[in-house]
């Protein structure tokens, strides 16, 4: 039997048909993105109880046949780590709804918090899937049987997997949990990079100053901007290095933008008068001061990180699960530091940790 991908419009059109009256449907993806900006949709496979099969969206199709069935009605939509599939698949059905994600739920069973499918399905169903295809260029045609049955098996075991982890959770007492995590799951701000807060996702963007984080964000803003309209990688814009070295050192003409060494010539015809635009926009003083030493951390500070993580490992060991499912180490820090807003004190969390953390903090 092959497992030829579906490529022309009536056969999509009754597949969005069969959809639309299926209890579940099973669904993942395959995508490129080392040389784009937005991910680009290679292949979509989907599952219900009655067959499981690709389609081919690099085909002359519209698979915005197929939105009724994927961005609305009552059947679950079921994914396994859904964040990048809802990110490929937002552009053409919007927010894909109701949804199951296998490896929220299993974290909340005690699982890792990070499994991966093909242990997730090892572990639950004693299925071994296997791992050939990891390598797979998915924009290349015409795809092979090994790949397609590869791409297939992603969604034949999603069901259930659902099954088994509902039962545990119910068994748990932790179906509410799992409602309130796949609430939030499809949000756009989640998904997508807002390029006035692009800086904030720059680890050593906390070293800088109040004026060179100014700048920073303007830089990073114009660097994602840019790349989004050029569909390219933000790196192919502007690398990490190019841009600390531009927010450190804030050039005020071709010419000290020239001496960035970190700067490509290339670069520098092209988008140098950007750049310089960007900077002048930052309103920043005529000479910035030197930037103070990196600051060693507050002891006191990570003394009482340390002391909330000692509760968090407590508590997660008594529930048997991950301690970062209950609390990142970025909560504790926000906790320490006065934010009411980490995620540790919201939602299920807090009345489990939250609280807990708060008065000891």
């Amino acid at each position: 039997m092959s497992n030829r991908p579906l490529s022309d419009q009536p056969a999509v059109d009754a597949l969005a048909d069969r959809l639309a009256t299926a209890p579940w449907i099973a669904l993942d993806t395959e995508f490129l993105r080392e040389r784009t900006y937005r991910p680009q949709l290679c292949l979509l496979q989907l599952a219900t109880p009655d067959e499981a099969l690709c389609v081919d969206p690099l085909a002359d199709i519209r698979l915005e046949a197929l939105r009724p069935a994927l961005a609305g009605g009552t059947a679950p939509k079921i994914l396994h780590a859904a964040r990048q599939d809802l990110e490929v698949l937002w552009p053409v059905f919007g927010a894909i709804a109701p949804l199951f994600d296998t490896q929220v739920a299993a974290a909340l069973t005690g699982l890792p918090a990070q499994i991966g499918y093909s242990e997730l399905v090892r572990r639950l169903l004693g299925v071994e899937l296997p791992k050939g295809q990891t390598r797979t260029d998915w924009s290349k045609r015409p795809l092979s049987e090994a790949q397609l049955t590869y791409a297939i098996d992603d969604v034949a075991h999603l069901a259930p997997l659902r099954e088994r982890l509902l039962e545990q959770l119910a068994r748990l007492g932790r179906l509410s949990w799992l409602e309130e995590e796949l609430a939030g799951l499809a949000h756009e701000e989640r998904l997508f990079i807002d390029p006035d807060k692009a800086h904030e996702r720059l680890r050593w963007s906390a070293e800088l100053d109040a004026d060179r984080t100014r700048l920073l964000q303007r830089l990073a803003g114009w660097r994602e901007r840019r790349a989004a309209e050029k569909n390219r990688p933000r790196s192919w814009i502007l690398d990490d290095a190019a841009l600390r070295a531009l927010a450190l050192s804030a050039p005020r003409d071709a010419t000290q933008l020239a001496r960035i060494g970190e700067l490509a010539p290339g670069f520098i015809e092209r988008s140098g008068p950007a750049i310089l635009q960007e900077i002048a926009a930052a309103d920043l003083p005529a000479q910035l001061p030197p930037l103070a030493p990196r600051q060693r951390p507050d002891p006191e500070v990570q003394a009482q990180v340390r002391r909330l993580a000692a509760i968090v490992q407590k508590r997660a060991a008594e529930l048997n699960l991950a301690a970062e499912v209950l609390a990142t180490r970025r909560d504790l820090e926000s906790i320490v530091h006065g934010d009411t807003s980490a995620d540790a004190l919201t939602g299920w969390r807090n009345e489990v940790i939250g609280r807990e953390l708060l008065a000891a903090g």
